[in-house]
């Protein structure tokens, strides 16, 4: 039992444990024969790669299977049924889905669920095709059916330290009838005879916090569905759209202070996205504290790169509803600026030029500064391709022109670093794309340039003249230290600098001299 334990622990991350007793590798911490085995703690990827690649699968149906009655059977079809028997029909095809099956063994009640598979195809070809089919008693069961079917407690995580790169991402395995409820419902959702007045008595705020809650599924084809089907909730119920927002606040906030893991991050920014796109003009407080307190602190996790470029498109969308919001911004994008993260670095660099391609030229002139100041840290930094996304924005011909305009007060911060980098820098890319910005500036403000230049090179020989003077110090200071010993007593020419001892192995003391003989400081 505690080899078993063992070797689960230690298994790759991209192999889901069994359920039954499978083939596999041997425990780890046991030879193939029972004798102990070492364990390399650095053999972790190395394994992983022995192993053949497998689809992760999780179920959330194992923790409520609902079994059907025995008498479970498929109902006529809807379009052999007489017009007047079809809304009947259609609410017993409804309550058919309501029953729920154990997906984690595919053999299980194979019947049972191709029945549900194929009412959950005929309802919704029935609403996408046929007209007056949502009356009055059909809302509350689509609800319900719903609400039975997607609203579950989600599996425990798999993989812990999961790779959105590099681990393919574990699939829901009830999908197959899953993905039928969740396009029934947009269907439902979007058809013209959808009544909202009798629409949100069930599609109320308990609902609406029950599907923010699914946006945790590792599956990304269920994130996917519900991204659309909350877009189209909020486009509908007017009365839920601060109550919308208020909850996705919350779920941002508890994810950057509190968990650090949630993944449906990145489809409640694109949902986010469009709405912000929508802000009536002027922004409401609450819209820019929003901003301010809520989207720029989620710059912040470790987990950025899952979902930067649509952070990146709801602040740009913000700053193009009022660009006074520019300065506060950029002044928290610097204070978040990430210090021992190139990779992170990269993503604030390409996060700050999308910035830029929409600035109003006002704007640039307060942010320019601080903003500058940074830049000359990554153009300095010793990570190539921190350097060279950096040295990107002279590529962009509305950057230039900024650069270009306010170049009395840019080219003197940029200046110094980038002479040094075309002289020091180990990457011959980087030394490259110096020169081409050193050329570009020339073209700029050549007067400039040339006092810039000038003033370098004189700073330089000032250096370099107190560098002369600071060692010419010390080769002084060497000589006295030969020509007096560590009492302050000059040596004598014939003795050698580590003077004789005498016998018994104890030196010979001679008076301490006066202050007159001692050396005179050499320091001006």
């Amino acid at each position: 039992m505690e080899a078993q334990h063992q070797g689960s622990k230690h298994r790759p991350p991209h192999v889901s444990p069994p359920h039954g007793r499978v083939g596999g590798p041997p425990a780890l911490g046991k030879g193939a024969h029972g004798g102990d085995q070492k364990i390399d703690p650095f053999t972790r990827k190395v394994s992983a790669g022995l192993f053949p690649r497998r689809q992760l699968t999780q179920s959330s149906s194992r923790f409520q299977v609902s079994k059907p009655p025995s008498d479970y059977k498929p109902l006529p079809l809807l379009k052999d049924t007489p017009p007047a028997e079809r809304p009947g029909l259609f609410i017993k095809k409804i309550e058919q889905c309501n029953y729920l099956f154990d997906f984690t063994d595919p053999m299980n009640e194979l019947r049972a669920k191709e029945i549900k598979r194929a009412a959950l195809n005929e309802i919704l070809d029935y609403v996408s095709n046929y007209k007056g089919v949502l009356s009055e008693p059909v809302y509350p069961e689509v609800v319900r059916m719903v609400r039975i079917n997607a609203f579950r407690t989600l599996p425990p995580v798999l993989n812990p330290d999961f790779d959105p790169d590099e681990d393919e991402p574990p699939l829901e395995a009830s999908w197959p009838h899953l993905e039928l409820v969740y396009g029934f419902f947009l269907r439902f959702l979007e058809s013209p005879e959808l009544q909202t007045s009798l629409a949100k008595k069930y599609i109320d705020q308990s609902f609406v916090l029950k599907l923010l809650e699914l946006f945790d599924s590792e599956d990304p084809r269920e994130r996917d569905f519900l991204k659309t089907v909350l877009h189209r909730i909020y486009g509908k119920f007017l009365g839920l759209r601060a109550y919308i927002r208020r909850q996705i606040n919350n779920i941002f906030l508890r994810f950057v202070y509190e968990t650090e893991k949630f993944n449906g991050v990145a489809e409640l920014l694109e949902i986010l996205g469009s709405i912000i796109n929508g802000f009536a003009l002027p922004l409401k407080p609450e819209h820019k504290q929003f901003l301010i307190k809520v989207l720029l602190p989620l710059h912040t996790t470790k987990m950025l790169n899952q979902y930067q470029a649509q952070l990146a498109y709801c602040v740009v969308q913000f700053l193009e509803k009022d660009p006074s919001l520019t300065e506060p911004v950029m002044i928290g994008l610097l204070r978040y600026w990430p210090k021992t993260n190139s990779p992170k670095e990269v993503m604030y660099l390409g996060e700050i030029e999308e910035i830029l391609d929409i600035i109003d030229p006002t704007q640039f002139m307060k942010i320019q500064e601080p903003l500058f100041r940074q830049l000359v840290k990554c153009v300095s930094s010793p990570h190539f391709q921190v350097a060279e996304r950096a040295l990107y924005f002279w590529n962009n011909e509305y950057v230039v022109s900024l650069i270009e305009e306010n170049s009395e007060v840019i080219m003197p911060i940029m200046f110094d670093s980038l002479y040094r980098m075309s002289k020091e820098h180990w990457n011959k890319t980087i030394i490259a794309l110096v020169y081409n910005v050193l050329k570009t500036m020339m073209s700029m403000n050549g007067k400039l340039f040339d006092d810039l230049t000038t003033s370098y090179k004189a700073d330089k020989q000032k250096e370099k003249k107190k560098e002369n003077e600071r060692d010419e110090l010390w080769k002084q200071l060497d000589k006295l230290k030969l020509e007096f010993d560590s009492k302050g007593q000059p040596r004598s020419k014939s003795a050698s600098p580590t003077a004789s001892t005498a016998a018994g192995g104890v030196a010979s003391i001679q008076s301490t001299p006066s202050s007159s003989e001692w050396p005179k400081p050499m320091l001006a």
